[in-house]
């Protein structure tokens, strides 16, 4: 295991920035997954630890020892990549041993490891057969099985799972966790799928245009997101964000009249906010405060639904007990719980801290 430091990195190809100054610290045996859309930086970066991009700037450290001028296979790294990589006219018995035999290994030690990486991985029954004979999944796991016979300080995972059906992707991610949970290796793994990332990491970093948004366990970035941006990103369906500005040093008001009041804050007057609220913390039901959202489509989920409205021009996600075998109400009667507000600043994005000034039902309440 290694612990794993990345200061000030920078990426560029030619004047282009892709990766801007980045300063992460990874502790031995973690596991972290770099997540963000398509285009942020997240490979870019992977591949810097790696060793298969050069550094513009900065230094990565892996095991406290400095690795920007080191040669890939000098940095205790082992990858597994998207596309599996994996040699077609060898077996997949040659396949997990092949780093042994180039190293000269002798053979009975080589099939003795061979066969007790198959086992972790339950490969056993196909050590003889060629890579065109598996599934996606068991060529992924043999990608992963050539990986974990290096023995290495660290794994990179570059969207593994990605080739992978939606069925067999969940069954991949349990399966890399318990590799996890067993080896106690310092690993990274790179994703755009949040799911995948809230299941996998112990914490999560999230990249936006080649910058740090938020680094965090799961259940933080979900609960108390940064910016706005996280709280868009983070969230299936992703959190409800309501355009406003500040009335004056105790009320904030929101598109369709909706008002909150807060306690005194230092926000100058017109300066332009957004109100957060997760789908599955807006309520439902008769109340004093209660605004109607008129419903265009309801999602049937199993366990619960989602309804899918606009509320004066904005887009409202709101989660519903299940509908399925039932009419399908037209409207809901929502209220916005203070307790479950998030507040962003509508300049900048990023979190503000606020206190409504009361829990009490009616603090919101359209006066239009």
């Amino acid at each position: 295991m290694a612990d794993i430091s990345i200061r000030r990195a920078v990426k560029h190809y030619g004047k282009t920035a892709i990766v801007h100054g980045i300063d992460l610290e990874i502790a031995s045996g973690e596991f972290i997954v770099i997540l963000g859309p398509s285009g942020c930086g997240k490979s870019t970066l992977l591949r810097m630890i790696a060793g298969l991009e050069e550094i513009t700037g900065g230094e990565i450290a892996i095991a406290g020892k400095v690795v920007n001028r080191l040669e890939p296979r000098e940095r205790g790294c082992a990858m597994v990549f998207q596309n599996y990589a994996l040699y077609p006219h060898m077996t997949v018995a040659e396949n997990i041993g092949y780093a042994l035999k180039v190293q000269g290994m002798r053979k009975a030690e080589r099939v003795a490891k061979v066969r007790a990486v198959a086992e972790t991985l339950a490969l056993e029954p196909y050590l003889d057969r060629k890579p065109a004979a598996l599934s996606g999944g068991q060529r992924q796991r043999v990608a992963m099985g050539r990986a974990m016979i290096r023995e290495p300080e660290v794994f990179l995972f570059d969207e593994p799972l990605s080739n992978l059906d939606a069925k067999l992707r969940v069954h991949m991610r349990i399966e890399i966790r318990k590799l996890h949970n067993r080896l106690r290796a310092t690993s990274i793994f790179v994703t755009h799928d949040q799911v995948e990332a809230m299941t996998l990491a112990d914490r999560i970093v999230l990249l936006n245009g080649g910058r740090i948004e938020q680094v965090g366990a799961p259940a933080e970035l979900y609960a108390k997101p940064a910016s706005r941006f996280v709280a868009g990103f983070i969230g299936s369906p992703p959190m409800n964000l309501i355009d406003g500005a500040v009335v004056d040093a105790t009320t904030l008001g929101f598109a369709g009249g909706i008002t909150v009041a807060t306690r005194p804050h230092s926000l100058p007057a017109g300066h332009k906010v957004t109100l957060g609220i997760r789908p599955e913390d807006v309520a439902i039901g008769a109340d004093p405060a209660a605004f109607r959202l008129e419903a265009h489509f309801v999602e049937q989920l199993g366990s619960h639904a989602l309804a899918h409205g606009r509320f004066a021009g904005q887009d409202l996600v709101v989660q519903t007990p299940p509908t399925v075998g039932r009419a399908v109400p037209e409207a809901y009667d929502v209220t916005l719980p203070p307790a479950a507000l998030h507040l962003f600043d509508g300049e900048t994005g990023r979190r503000i801290e606020f206190a409504p000034a009361t829990t009490a039902a009616g603090v919101l309440a359209p006066t239009a």
